[in-house]
């Protein structure tokens, strides 16, 4: 599956568009790391942590967000993004969203 955080891929031809597609996740700080994080934005570095769970929901969202375009019979997402957004103060809304496309390479 190509993705591609452009409109359109250089050396291929869009054929045809399924739509948009998504991957969500909500996730949960445990009290440890928060508790960490606390202590690091007194001190300063990085919230290894946090940053470890945040690779990980984009992760697992783009991957959900592959299953629904490939169930769809795309080969490729364009315009892809990701949105995060807090669900009160310890839930963190993870999506990974974009246009299903079938392309075919030119040339």
């Amino acid at each position: 599956m190509l993705i591609a955080t452009t409109n359109d891929l250089p050396g291929y031809e869009i054929t045809e568009v399924y739509g948009e597609v998504f991957g969500l996740t909500v996730r949960a700080r445990n009290i440890g790391s928060q508790i960490g994080s606390g202590l690091k934005s007194i001190f300063g570095g990085e919230l290894k942590g946090m940053t470890t769970a945040l690779v990980d929901s984009r992760h697992q969202v783009i991957e959900r967000m592959v299953e629904e375009a490939t169930a769809k019979g795309a080969n490729a997402i364009v315009a892809m993004r990701f949105d995060t957004s807090e669900m009160g103060p310890n839930w963190t809304e993870i999506c990974a969203y974009g246009t299903a496309v079938s392309v075919r390479k030119l040339g």
